[in-house]
C-alpha cells in the first residue's frame, strides 16, 4: 500500500450512519478497503482473533473481500473468507461462530455501487455510534501515511463456506416439512437470493420440502440486467406479479440484492404489506414464546408500521414497543427488551433467535408456514392483518422541511390531535380514525409522508390535505 502522490484521503462521502457505501473506483477502491480492513481490526481489538469476510455478486466484491482480508491479516487477525454470501448469512456466521465480520454489498443500490456492512461478534451492529467513525478516522490515517504497520504476527487467511449450516439453522427455526404443497414464485433480482433460495427452500443442499419453486432471475449478476434489486419500488415487482398469475402460484417472494429484505405477493398478484407480514410473524412468534413459558413476549415495530400491529400484539398477549426507523435502533431495542421479533415498514424483519438481526429468508419461511398450515389463499390470510388503509410513503422535494412541518402543525393545532416527535412528527387523531407521520430525509431534500386511516376516503382526505400544506 502506497500513498497516492499529494492526495489526502477523506472517506466521509462513503461512510454512512450504518455502513459504508460508494461508487466503485471513486469513493470505494481496493486501496481504501485494505485500510478499512486494517482499521476494523484495530478499533475492535481483534489482533489474534478471527474475522469473517464475504461479499455479494457485484463484480468488485471478490477483489474488495481480498483487500479487506489483506488489511486485516496485516494487523494480525486470522481471516475466514466466506465467499459469496447474503447479508443475513454474514449475521448467521457472526452469531454462530461468535466472530466479527464484514460483507461487501450495496444492497438495492445500482450496479456502480458497492459497500461494506460490518458486525461485531454475535452479529451486533456497527454504526457511527458504535465504532464506524473510529474505523473511518483510522483508515484515513493509514491511507494518508501510505502504509499499514504490520502486527508482530501476521494473520492467516482461510476459507469457510457457511451456506449449508445457515440453511440447516433456518430450517430448525421454522419446520416447513408438514406444509401443504405450495407453488412459489421467487424473484431474486439477480441477487443473493438466487443462491440462498435453492439452499433453504429447495433441495440443493437439504431434503426437498413440499414446494414447487419457480425461479425468476436466479443468475447472480451484479449488473442487474432485468430490473433493479429493489422490491420497495413497485415497478420492480411487475415481473413477479405477472409470473404468479401466469403460473397460478400460491405466493410470490421478492428479495433485494443482498437478500436481507423480503416482499410478499399474494395469489392475485397483489402486494401483502410489510406491516401485515409483521403482524403475521408476530402472532407466530408470540405463540411460540408463550408455549415455551414466556408470559408477555415483546414485539418491536417502528413508528411507520400499521397500528394494526400493536393492536394484534396486545390481543395476543404480547407487549408492543414502538421505535424510530432504522436497523441500529431496532437491534438496540431488541436487545434491551429481550424482544422475540421486530418488524419495519421497509420489510426488514428481526428475530431474537437470529441474534436480533434481520433476515428476509426467515420472515419468508414464517409466511410460508402460516400459509401452508391452513387451506385458504394468501389474500384471505393477509386481509386479517390489514384492517386499515395506508398511503404508502410519499416524498415531497422541499428545501425548507421544518417550515413545511410547521405549516401542517398550525393547520391541525385546533383539532383533537396528539403530536409526538419520536422520529419526525406523528399526528394522531384521538378518535383513532387516522394518523400520519412527516419525516425529513437525512440525505436528500425530501420530506416523507406516511398516512393511515380506517377507510379509503378518510386516508385520501388526510393525505391530500397534508400534501397541499407541505407543497404550498
Amino acid at each position: 500500500m502506497t500513498k497516492e502522490q499529494n492526495k489526502t484521503f477523506d472517506l466521509s462521502a462513503s461512510f454512512k450512519a450504518y455502513d459504508v457505501r460508494g461508487i466503485v473506483g471513486e469513493s470505494i477502491t481496493a486501496q481504501i478497503v485494505e485500510a478499512v480492513g486494517a482499521a476494523f481490526i484495530d478499533v475492535l481489538g481483534l489482533e489474534g482473533g478471527t474475522v469473517l469476510v464475504g461479499g455479494d455478486m457485484r463484480p468488485s466484491s471478490p477483489e474488495f473481500s481480498e483487500a479487506f482480508a489483506k488489511g486485516a491479516a496485516t494487523r494480525g487477525a486470522n481471516v475466514q473468507l466466506l465467499d459469496l454470501i447474503s447479508t443475513d448469512e454474514l449475521y448467521y456466521a457472526c452469531g454462530a461462530l461468535n466472530a466479527a465480520g464484514a460483507t461487501f454489498t450495496a444492497s438495492h443500490n445500482p450496479a456502480q455501487y458497492n459497500g461494506i456492512k460490518m458486525a461485531k461478534a454475535g452479529a451486533q451492529p456497527i454504526s457511527s455510534e458504535s465504532g464506524l467513525k473510529e474505523i473511518q478516522a483510522l483508515a484515513e490515517q493509514y491511507l494518508n501515511a501510505g502504509v499499514i504497520p504490520p502486527a508482530a504476527t501476521r494473520g492467516e487467511i482461510g476459507v469457510h463456506d457457511v451456506l449449508k449450516d445457515y440453511s440447516v439453522y433456518l430450517r430448525q427455526l421454522v419446520d416447513l416439512s408438514g406444509s401443504r404443497p405450495l407453488k412459489i414464485v421467487v424473484d431474486a433480482g439477480n441477487g443473493m437470493a438466487g443462491l440462498t433460495t435453492p439452499a433453504v427452500l429447495g433441495d440443493r443442499l437439504l431434503p426437498a420440502l413440499p414446494f414447487e419453486i419457480i425461479p425468476l432471475y436466479f443468475e447472480l449478476d451484479g449488473s442487474f440486467p432485468n430490473h433493479p434489486a429493489n422490491p420497495l419500488e413497485s415497478e420492480n415487482l411487475r415481473d413477479l406479479q405477472a409470473a404468479v398469475i401466469k403460473h397460478g402460484a400460491d405466493i410470490g417472494l421478492a428479495f433485494d440484492g443482498d437478500a436481507d429484505r423480503c416482499f410478499v405477493i399474494d395469489e392475485n398478484g397483489d402486494p401483502v404489506s410489510p406491516s401485515a407480514i409483521t403482524g403475521m410473524v408476530a402472532r407466530r412468534e408470540i405463540a411460540r414464546a408463550q408455549a415455551a413459558g414466556e408470559q408477555t413476549p415483546v414485539i418491536i415495530h417502528n413508528l411507520l408500521t400499521s397500528k394494526a400491529v400493536p393492536e394484534l400484539v396486545a390481543t395476543d398477549g404480547g407487549r408492543a414497543v414502538r421505535t424510530r426507523v432504522g436497523h441500529s435502533f431496532i437491534k438496540a431495542v431488541m436487545a434491551e427488551e429481550g424482544a422475540v421479533f421486530g418488524g419495519e415498514h421497509s420489510a426488514h424483519f428481526y428475530f431474537r433467535d437470529f441474534w436480533n438481526a434481520d433476515t428476509g429468508m426467515l420472515a419468508a419461511m414464517h409466511v410460508l408456514a402460516a400459509l401452508g398450515e391452513q387451506d385458504g389463499p394468501l389474500s384471505e390470510l393477509g386481509r386479517q392483518y390489514e384492517p386499515y388503509v395506508s398511503s404508502g410513503e410519499i416524498n415531497s422535494e422541499i428545501e425548507d422541511k421544518a417550515g413545511a412541518v410547521e405549516r401542517v402543525r398550525v393547520d391541525f393545532e385546533n383539532e383533537d390531535v396528539e403530536i409526538d416527535h419520536l422520529d419526525g412528527s406523528t399526528f394522531t387523531a384521538r378518535d383513532g380514525s387516522w394518523w400520519f407521520n412527516l419525516r425529513p430525509s437525512n440525505t436528500e431534500p425530501f420530506l416523507r409522508l406516511n398516512a393511515e386511516a380506517t377507510d379509503q376516503p378518510t386516508m385520501e382526505k388526510i393525505r391530500d390535505r397534508v400534501l397541499a400544506l407541505v407543497r404550498a
